[in-house]
């Protein structure tokens, strides 16, 4: 069951998803991801992370439990950058806008904003073709910016670009998180990058997936990249690996 939410925010209530063959890939999952909270989800592979975020979005009906969650406005950034070959990157960003109804001078307003957002200012009559990695996750980003999204999900968006990119990519992530205030729900393999990007991180248990530990993260936004050094965020990536690895058994 899902229900549209007043404030934007994201609430599991007691879900749980059971595949036609029978795999049952999550169990009584309840939080909630309010504006101004980035939350982080991970777990073993297999576990039911990306399954969450489907069941958030409405791509999957869950067999238990209701979502709250305003769709007609929910921003969605996937592992790929999905952008279109034959369109340039400003019609890539346009093209959410576009589909949603929007005229076409809002539409660049629109794009032109989030292509500042995102540092791609210059790039706007490039293809696909010819931008990194990092780069093409920025156009992604900024095309769902357009719609300003109150609920962002990112479904383990920088996994597939080297470690330098992604910790710019973190860093420009929590800025626009900053500037726009959106509630975050962001899926990662990666302690380093939960524990730099979030308010809270979520540790879930091998399948079925269920929430098994939780961990405030204390440090003030914005954060430097230096945080990476510092004791306390090392001790913290320690205490979240701990229950991860007893997550798998």
């Amino acid at each position: 069951m899902t229900t549209a939410t007043t404030n934007g925010a994201l609430s599991f209530d007691g879900i749980g998803m059971i595949f036609p063959d029978g795999t049952e890939a999550l169990q009584d999952i309840t939080f909630s991801v309010d504006r101004g909270e980035f939350i982080t989800v991970v777990g073993p592979s297999g576990c039911g992370k990306s399954t969450l975020l489907r069941i958030a979005s409405g791509l999957l009906e869950p067999t238990a439990g209701s979502v709250a969650v305003d769709r007609d406005r929910l921003g969605y950034v996937f592992q790929d950058a999905t952008l279109l070959p034959w369109r340039t990157v400003r019609q890539n960003i346009e093209l959410l806008a576009e589909l949603h109804g929007f005229a076409a001078s809002e539409r660049k307003r629109l794009s032109t904003e989030a292509i500042e957002l995102v540092g791609l200012t210059g790039f706007e009559h490039h293809y696909p073709k010819s931008l990194s990695g990092g780069m093409k996750m920025r156009a992604s980003l900024a095309r769902t910016l357009t719609l300003k999204p109150p609920v962002f999900l990112f479904d383990e968006p920088f996994g597939a670009v080297d470690e330098i990119t992604r910790e710019h990519l973190n860093e420009e992530t929590q800025r626009l998180f900053q500037s726009e205030d959106f509630a975050g729900l962001f899926i990662t393999h990666s302690i380093r990058e939960a524990v730099y990007m979030s308010t809270k991180v979520y540790v879930m248990s091998a399948r079925p997936g269920r929430i098994v530990a939780e961990f405030d993260i204390p440090f003030s936004y914005p954060r430097q990249p230096e945080l990476r050094f510092e004791p306390d965020f090392a001790v913290l990536n320690g205490e979240v690996s701990h229950a991860l690895r007893g997550s798998h058994q």
